[in-house]
């Protein structure tokens, strides 16, 4: 089972591949699951967008899209990153882009994982989970 990285429309993040599946397979356990394939695709604004509107029917940006085709205990999926979102969200909220970047490429092994963000309290559950992950790189 792999942990891939490619990006379409967009240059590579400057990244240690290595050492972020290295992470990523660590958190993973530490939720008591199996690394199946997991592949990022890292893209722009732009790109995310169609995929957005092509598969979830909705119109606006994001940072991430994640598709789950988890069996069981087995993580697996593709998750999509919008590296210009990345970059304006660090910006934002006053983080390096880096550590923005990590936590986003975590937040999609969460999902993943089984935790969501979108109900009542989740979102600041989620973001305590996320700290505790990026604790682990």
């Amino acid at each position: 089972m792999s942990i891939s990285f490619t990006s379409q429309e967009i240059a590579m993040p400057d990244i240690n591949r290595s050492d972020i599946a290295d992470w990523i397979k660590r958190v993973i356990a530490h939720h008591g699951k199996r690394c199946g394939d997991v592949c990022y695709i890292f893209c722009n604004d732009e790109r995310i967008l169609e995929v957005n509107k092509e598969f979830l029917q909705h119109d606006y940006y994001t940072d991430i899209i994640t598709f789950d085709y988890c069996t069981g205990n087995t993580i697996s999926g593709d998750i999509f990153i919008s590296l210009d979102t990345v970059l304006s969200n660090a910006q934002q909220v006053g983080e390096p882009y880096e550590r923005e970047l990590r936590r986003v490429i975590i937040h999609g092994i969460l999902h993943l994982c089984g935790i969501d963000d979108k109900g009542p309290g989740e979102r600041e559950i989620m973001e305590g989970i996320e700290n505790e992950a990026l604790a682990m790189m």
